[in-house]
């Protein structure tokens, strides 16, 4: 059967959907659609919160059941977006004590951002409403310790495994130049990198709520031993004011 032409394409009728969200730029949710009613700063306080009842066994704000499963059939307003490692000793909801319908997650080993996951990140942003973006590295991180290996030993590793790690390998270089233990300085490397890639994204969805304060996009660091998020590059970019928002790194 010959290609359809671009014309015939458009002017048929089973494909007029497919066509239109071709042609058109995706729109922002309805205003009517549930968001949360968070700031940017206010999320991010409540990630540490829950991070610390967390830590030291506290009591925590877990929403789940019945109940908040059916309140969530229809929509969702989740009021952070975590990208995170695959590691499953890393489980975003647990480490701050959330419930159903509140983490929008993105989960890759090595905590990378791929066209998915940069997708992803968007539609909770433009599509959710979502306030707050938190990239999470971890301690002992098996991909980030591979990149590593390809660096210094110059390592290979078989299927997809290799170019899962190639993102990471240009973190890992920069960690070389830092003191310390290099596989924590290449995961921390790792997540400035990707907040620095997000917050200077080409395409307006993440720009334009950045540069009128209804988004922020911070790093973090999950210790595997004590069970601590460090927050890291919470700065705001350079020409905005930094909120007096205080995590486990520097601001």
């Amino acid at each position: 059967m010959p290609a359809l032409s671009r014309r015939s394409f458009f002017a048929c009728a089973c494909c007029a959907p497919v066509a239109a969200a071709l042609t058109r730029r995706p729109a922002l949710a309805s205003s009517t659609t549930p968001r949360t009613t968070l700031t940017p700063d206010q999320a991010l306080q409540t990630l540490i919160d829950g991070n610390r009842s967390f830590v030291t066994d506290s009591p925590v704000r877990s929403v789940t059941g019945r109940m908040r499963r059916l309140e969530l059939a229809r929509s969702q307003a989740p009021f952070a977006v975590l990208v995170s490692c695959s590691d499953s000793r890393v489980p975003p909801e647990l480490l701050f004590g959330r419930g159903l319908g509140e983490l929008f997650i993105v989960r890759n080993a090595g905590n990378t951002v791929d066209a998915t996951a940069l997708g992803s990140i968007e539609y909770a942003v433009a599509q959710l409403g979502v306030p707050l973006v938190v990239v999470m590295g971890h301690e002992r991180c098996g991909a980030v310790e591979a990149a590593v290996a390809v660096v210094e030993k110059n390592a290979t590793y078989p299927g997809s495994i290799g170019q899962m790690i190639e993102p990471i390998v240009p973190a890992v270089l920069q960690a070389k130049r830092d003191h310390g233990d290099l596989l924590d300085n290449a995961v921390r490397r790792n997540v400035s990198r990707t907040v620095e890639r997000l917050r200077t994204a080409s395409e307006p969805l993440l720009l334009r709520p950045l540069a009128e304060r209804r988004l922020r996009i911070v790093g973090a660091r999950y210790d595997l031993d004590d069970g601590a998020v460090d927050f890291f590059d919470i700065a705001q970019p350079v020409g905005r004011a930094t909120p007096g928002v205080h995590g486990g790194g520097p601001a």
